[in-house]
């Protein structure tokens, strides 16, 4: 696997156990469906949570949810939409980024709560 793969991999990894310390209960993590994908699909307190990771070494001198620009948006959006209408959800949808800066086993989390709306297409 290639390396920055490796980090994204375990930067997702921490994110997910972030997010399941906090209290949130992952329902699906890299779901998949055509050319759509979600990070990490969560739920707590009657929401359903789609998170976009974010993962970059220590070194970076950009923040990680910068990378989340509108085109960015608009496909999770989308692939939100799709995941919804693929299970049949009917309850309020937050869209999270959880950033993890550093390296394997020593990850500086933030957890950026409603990150974006949806846009209006």
């Amino acid at each position: 696997m290639a390396t920055h793969n490796a980090l994204g991999k375990a930067g997702e990894d921490a994110a997910a156990a972030h997010l399941i310390a906090q209290g949130y209960t992952i329902l699906h993590r890299n779901w998949h469906k055509n050319h759509l994908e979600l990070d990490i699909v969560a739920t707590k307190n009657g929401e359903l949570v789609v998170v976009e990771v974010k993962t970059r070494a220590a070194n970076t001198c950009i923040n990680p949810q910068d990378a989340v620009n509108w085109k960015k948006v608009r496909h999770i959006v989308v692939a939100a939409d799709a995941y919804i209408k693929h299970f049949d959800i009917d309850m309020p949808v937050r869209f999270d980024i959880v950033t993890a800066i550093g390296s394997e086993g020593n990850f500086r989390i933030e957890h950026i709560e409603n990150a974006f709306y949806p846009p209006m297409f």
